[in-house]
């Protein structure tokens, strides 16, 4: 499924190439047909009412101008709070956290104001599209390792071999978008002794940190010597079904939070501040609302894993996220863009061709991704369309 090209000299070449996002494409197409949307990440429910109440009161008391740039303060606090909740470790909220336009923005900060054009950056492919943007917007180049099927196990010697002089990062993604994958210790391990070894930063992607059911997430900063080069990444719109607010955070010391504030200042400066009222409010949720939250979305997953693959489908169970991906050869179609093209198009639903997200697009051509952040029964009438694929 091509992306829409814009005449070449109107966009700057770095970002040129990438078109329109996939994301973008497939929502439009999944709209003009009246399709049931399980390609784009978002929920197709609301948010719990205590959040959206306290981002209501917050506008009410006037909230209404410039934040703070790097957060208002209870939000960097209730950030820290939770940080070293789960992970032992001290975080000031002051010196240490910096509140973002979503979890997007922290990854563009992180990449202009912590790496150089021509420096290497250490991309786990399937990947999701915007890692390349950042990399191509802050001129450094991409050096990929790939995750594959059935386990998406990563090879630590492919990671070893991709480390070169020129190498500033890796940036790791965990619970892993696309694949459902949650890195396993010994493979953070790896990372990590990579990472001082060659006195490299870590970025990582943790948005998905509440949604793990297999495994554990452990968090790479929290390992022997990489507090000190790592750069937590995280959001509020997965955890709490608020996509929209875009609130995202990046938690690191002081000299890595320096370069992320150098470039976050000059994008967005600040970050919507009644909406961030309301994150500090989502932040002070009791266990029981995480419980209650990973308990439904495993029956979602439940649901459609054993959906898919009653229909035929070779499906890789995810072990994290809100997922799926799934072997379409079955149903004839040669690639995994004209199989999403011939989803909509005959069954009414729409999901996401994965060759979009790797280096060679010839990776993703077997596997098609499916979001399962939608209710119950929407997913059951989802896999009823699919009825029509038999």
């Amino acid at each position: 499924m091509a992306t829409t090209q814009t005449r070449p000299g109107q966009v700057a070449e770095r970002l040129a190439a990438f078109g329109s996002t996939i994301f973008t494409e497939i929502t439009r197409l999944a709209t003009e047909a009246g399709a049931i949307n399980l390609g784009q990440g978002f929920p197709n429910f609301d948010g719990p009412d205590f959040v959206k109440d306290a981002a209501i009161e917050a506008i009410r008391a006037g909230h209404g101008q410039y934040a703070r740039s790097f957060g208002i303060d209870e939000l960097n606090r209730r950030i820290a709070e939770r940080f070293t909740q789960d992970t032992a470790l001290a975080v000031d909220p002051d010196s240490e956290v910096t509140v973002t336009s979503g979890c997007t923005e922290a990854l563009a900060a992180t990449f202009l104001g912590l790496v150089d054009p021509g420096q290497e950056v250490i991309l786990f492919e399937p990947y999701y599209d915007s890692y390349m943007a950042c990399v191509s917007m802050s001129g450094a180049v991409p050096k990929f390792v790939t995750l594959r099927p059935p386990d998406f196990a990563l090879d630590t010697d492919a990671l070893r071999a991709a480390v070169t002089p020129r190498t500033r990062a890796i940036l790791v993604n965990t619970p892993h978008n696309p694949t459902g994958k949650v890195f396993t210790r010994a493979e953070l391990d790896a990372i990590a002794e990579l990472c001082r070894e060659h006195d490299l930063i870590a970025i990582t992607d943790e948005v998905y940190e509440r949604l793990v059911f297999d495994g554990e997430h452990i968090r790479l900063a929290t390992l022997d010597g990489m507090w000190d080069r790592t750069v937590t990444l995280s959001s509020l719109g997965k955890t709490f079904s608020l996509t929209g607010w875009k609130i995202g955070w990046a938690i690191a010391p002081p000299a890595l939070t320096a370069g992320v504030r150098a470039a976050h200042q000059f994008t967005t400066f600040a970050t919507a501040t009644p909406l961030q009222h309301g994150a500090a409010a989502a932040l002070g949720a009791p266990a029981s609302y995480y419980r209650e939250f990973l308990e439904q979305y495993r029956q979602r997953r439940d649901l459609l894993v054993a959906g898919l693959s009653d229909l035929g489908f070779e499906v890789y169970a995810p072990q994290g996220t809100y997922f799926v991906l799934a072997d379409h050869t079955a149903f004839g179609q040669p690639d995994d863009t004209a199989f999403c093209r011939y989803l909509i198009d005959h069954a009414g639903v729409a999901a996401i061709p994965p060759s979009a997200f790797y280096s060679n697009p010839v990776d993703g051509h077997k596997l098609v991704r499916f979001a399962f952040c939608k209710t119950q029964d929407t997913l059951r009438e989802a896999l009823e369309r699919m009825q029509k694929l038999r």
